[in-house]
């Protein structure tokens, strides 16, 4: 395993990549009620048709810098199995919140809202709550499966499909990310959640997480900190070689 890209630098790429992700959601769902605003099913689609698209984009941009992970959740379960420090990890975790709560803002603004509207969606009834239970621990599993079959070059395409596919399993579209979900308070639209319900999904998303590490244990007890390092996609390639292909002879450093 090499070293990865300093701490400032995966700090930025991980802010970067949560602000676009917040934009994502929450831009894709104001066009959607402008242009489908008597159809609420044909305004879901176009959301989780532009987040599946666009977590596969903004996972290959930022992902070979910091990870990718734009999950605080991914980040304490990557931090369990030894993929990124616990030091590490408390740093990204307010990264990613902030940049969440950033993309909200921007996402209002490109669309003339208000920068900061505090959403009325109430959401927690104990059917989404059991739905961000089991959307974290899909997630979990698949970016831990991908990485301990050696199939981590498949995971901005996979958790793409995967978050697309859940906005339409789970009854509460997938959430699956704390720091999006605080950053989706910052928007009275048809993404944002009231205030008033991130408790409890933050608290399910973090059991979903529990229940991925213990259902990981069980189907990989062998999984390694070097693999759990390549936890979303590998990160330690940003100067353009892949860890596995050594230099030319020659080569400038």
């Amino acid at each position: 395993m090499n070293t990865p890209p300093p701490l400032p630098r995966r700090l930025l790429a991980e802010f970067l990549g949560s602000a676009f992700l917040a934009a994502l959601v929450i831009g894709s769902g104001i066009a959607a009620v402008q242009l489908t605003p008597n159809d609420v099913g044909l305004q879901l689609f176009y959301n989780s048709a532009a987040t599946a698209a666009g977590l596969f984009a903004i996972i290959l941009m930022f992902g070979p810098i910091s990870g990718g992970h734009f999950n605080p959740v991914v980040s304490l379960v990557d931090a369990t199995f030894g993929g990124l420090s616990w030091r590490d990890a408390r740093a990204y975790i307010p990264a990613q919140i902030a940049g969440c709560s950033f993309g909200a803002v921007v996402a209002n603004l490109m669309f003339s809202l208000t920068a900061i509207s505090i959403s009325t969606h109430h959401r927690a009834s104990p059917a989404h709550l059991l739905g961000e239970v089991v959307a974290t621990l899909g997630l979990i599993l698949l970016i831990f499966a991908l990485v301990r079959s050696h199939r981590a070059a498949m995971a901005p395409a996979a958790v793409g499909a995967y978050i697309g596919a859940a906005y339409w399993f789970t009854s509460s579209t997938s959430f699956a990310n704390p720091a999006i979900t605080i950053g989706r308070m910052f928007s009275n639209t048809f993404a944002g959640i009231a205030p008033a319900s991130v408790p409890a999904y933050v608290i399910a998303q973090l059991v979903g997480g529990g229940l991925a590490i213990a259902v990981i244990r069980i189907l990989y007890p062998d999984v390694t900190a070097a693999e759990a390092a390549e936890v979303v996609v590998p990160h330690d390639q940003a100067d353009g070689h892949h860890p596995a292909t050594p230099r030319p002879e020659g080569a400038r450093a």
